[in-house]
């Protein structure tokens, strides 16, 4: 008996807890564009930290080719056990019928650069210019066309190329064909540096947001809860890495390697998240309700929903992340 109660101590005080004591193997769908960029730090994080190998997580990477707009549907067809996307289009699907539920936070509030030609100074420059975005209902097209109100310009004061991922956006500015586009990190601090001029950010017309967050059939999510606990424990446990001040150097070398940004474009991303926080990064990976009504509320200020509107609990399964102590 006290040899069998040892037995049970020593597993439980190496980590492996009953219900996650067997290898899991999930199969994670991934906007192709994301693959290098800053967005995908916490997954590099959790990898190369041991995060997901600690929770007994295989994270098998699908990308999903066409961009954010085919995420949920490719959930749907069982291609991929969960996958990243950005929150307009998961409620789209909710409400046309997916099984599909959010169960982590990944990007907040994200930083988006309005970055324009050299010889553009200023917002009233870009009057009757072509200024590239992503497609109508994606939070950085919102995003962007509020900053363009703030400043002045209505939606007729200026032509659009719908483009969809930030490496599209940033080759039609170096083209020359775009006058401006919203890019995020490190492509805007490297444009900068190359001359461009940065106008505005994203973040002076929105300040509450829940841009994107990781989905799962709500069927897949019930008959692998253990699975799906461990792997939120581990996305919460690398956003809180890069959040510690005791790890910037390492978050640093990061990005260096997922991006292969220089060091000091990397510690500059860090600076314009953290030095202070501006809500771009979750805690660890919660799910902001708050934000999730603001996407909601945008939606339907641009009639891609009609009310009355739904509530935020509607699209979210938080015991996971409750279950891993992260929300």
């Amino acid at each position: 008996m006290v040899l069998r109660i040892f037995i049970v101590l020593a597993a439980f005080i190496g980590g492996c807890c009953s219900v996650r004591c067997e290898t899991a193997t999930l199969r994670f769908g991934q906007i192709p564009s994301t693959a290098r960029a800053v967005s995908s730090l916490y997954l590099y994080v959790a990898q190369q930290q041991g995060f997901f190998a600690r929770e007994n997580v295989t994270l098998e990477v699908v990308q999903i080719p066409g961009g954010t707009g085919n995420m949920v549907a490719a959930l749907d067809r069982g291609e991929v056990d969960v996958t990243q996307t950005a929150t307009p289009y998961l409620i789209q699907a909710v409400r046309n019928g997916s099984p599909a539920v959010a169960i982590a936070g990944t990007t907040a509030n994200p930083i988006y650069s309005l970055i324009a030609k050299p010889e553009i100074a200023s917002f009233a420059d870009l009057k009757g210019k072509l200024i590239g975005l992503s497609l109508p209902v994606d939070t950085i097209s919102i995003s962007m066309r509020k900053l363009l109100a703030l400043k002045g310009l209505g939606a007729a004061d200026y032509h659009v190329k719908e483009l969809v991922g930030s490496p599209l956006r940033a080759a039609c500015l170096k083209s020359g064909e775009c006058d401006a586009v919203p890019l995020g990190q490190p492509d805007d601090l490297i444009a900068i540096r190359d001359g461009y001029r940065r106008l505005g950010l994203s973040t002076e017309a929105v300040a509450s947001f829940q841009f994107e967050v990781i989905a799962a059939r709500r069927d897949f999510a019930q008959d692998h809860g253990p699975a799906l606990i461990g792997f939120v424990s581990a996305l919460a446990d690398a956003f809180r890495f890069i959040r510690d001040p005791a790890h910037r150097a390492d978050a640093v070398n990061a990005i260096v390697a997922l991006t292969g940004a220089p060091d000091d474009i990397a510690r500059a991303t860090l600076a314009l998240y953290l030095d202070p926080d501006r809500g771009v990064l979750p805690q660890h990976a919660e799910i902001d309700l708050g934000g999730l009504a603001q996407v909601i509320a945008f939606m339907g200020e641009g009639g891609t929903i009609k009310p009355p509107l739904p509530a935020p609990e509607q699209f979210v399964d938080l015991q996971y992340l409750r279950a891993a102590g992260a929300q």
